[in-house]
């Protein structure tokens, strides 16, 4: 089992510690990136990287102090530590028809389609949408037509097209907090007009995999393997202590993306740690970005914990696919 794609030579890693058994482990100086890394920033969270020249970019929400939601650009050398502007992305229509507003940004996802990153995040237009944009240099930012009509919430493209074809996973969604939600697949022809709708996932039985019972979504852009397509996700359990987000993992059809081959009974990672447990929003582990190295099968996660600061975890292929495929949820079903 292998990742197809490219060697990061330089991909942020830290072993195991030496006793643990886990599947996943976090980094040992996590979170990475602190709420008040910018003088204005209240948070700093649920945020995009991909490599970038010698080193990474990243598109990261940054919530300010007057609680208002915005992306900013950000580099780094590592992965790990990062120079992230005070300014947002400040986004030129795509052409003179291009509708390019927006009320709100939030929660983006990064991904290079040969060649060019493009930008996927909630959108505010009459409602969370799916905003969609691209840059070739980090510099210059251009917004495109919203993917899709509100109220929709975690646009993911696929890194490639698959049968010619621009492929995207979402979680159509409601004027509120959304107590549900499963995750859909769009294709397109020019990253414009979507259609060819299919179902996913769905939410789990309580009684077979409670944390994934409320609703779902997908996390960071999803890697391509020779076992299939490598898709982590979030899911929501609700208690009688609010949500909880916790972190699962799916393998879905290399040429149909829309079958599902595997996904994880138990989490893949809850959250645990003072980081996680408690901030603006409490017990919230959420995945948007993820590094995958084809040579050394190394996959370094990002994510939002208790929607405050940015963490990472990490894991191999070849420890997370045997695991995925023991521990797989449609196997009960």
């Amino acid at each position: 089992m292998k990742i197809i794609g490219q060697h990061i030579k330089n991909i942020p890693w830290e072993e195991k510690p030496v006793h643990s058994d886990q599947v996943i482990w976090r980094y040992s100086k996590n979170p990475i990136i602190p709420r008040d890394l910018l003088k204005t920033s209240n948070s700093i969270f649920n945020s995009a990287v991909v490599p970038f020249k010698d080193g990474f970019a990243g598109v990261f929400r940054c919530d300010n102090k007057a609680r208002q939601m915005k992306i900013h650009r950000g580099f780094s050398k590592d992965g790990i530590n990062w120079t992230i502007d005070e300014k947002s992305i400040q986004f030129i229509a795509h052409d003179e028809n291009t509708l390019a507003t927006s009320d709100y940004q939030y929660d983006p996802r990064v991904v290079e389609i040969d060649g060019r990153f493009f930008i996927q995040w909630c959108n505010g237009y009459h409602g969370p949408t799916i905003g969609l944009g691209y840059t070739d240099d980090f510099e210059s930012f251009y917004q495109m037509e919203n993917a899709f009509l509100p109220f929709n919430r975690n646009g993911v493209l696929f890194p490639r097209k698959i049968n010619n074809h621009y492929v995207m996973l979402s979680r159509p969604s409601d004027t509120g907090h959304t107590a549900f939600g499963d995750i859909f697949l769009s294709q397109s022809k020019d990253l414009i007009y979507w259609g060819k709708h299919r179902f996913v996932l769905g939410v789990a039985p309580f009684e077979q995999s409670a944390w994934q019972t409320l609703k779902i979504g997908a996390g960071p852009a999803p890697i391509e393997t020779t076992e299939g397509w490598l898709l982590f996700y979030h899911g929501v359990l609700r208690s009688c202590n609010g949500y909880h987000y916790s972190m699962g993992v799916a393998l879905l059809d290399l040429e149909d993306p829309s079958k599902v081959v595997a996904r994880s009974k138990d989490y893949l990672l809850a959250p645990a740690t003072s980081y996680e447990l408690m901030g603006d929003v409490a017990n919230v582990i959420f995945p948007c970005a993820a590094l995958a190295d084809a040579k050394t099968g190394k996959i370094a996660i990002y994510y939002g914990a208790a929607d405050t600061v940015t963490g990472m975890a990490f894991t191999t292929i070849e420890k997370l696919i045997p695991w995925l495929m023991s521990n797989n949820l449609l196997d009960e079903q």
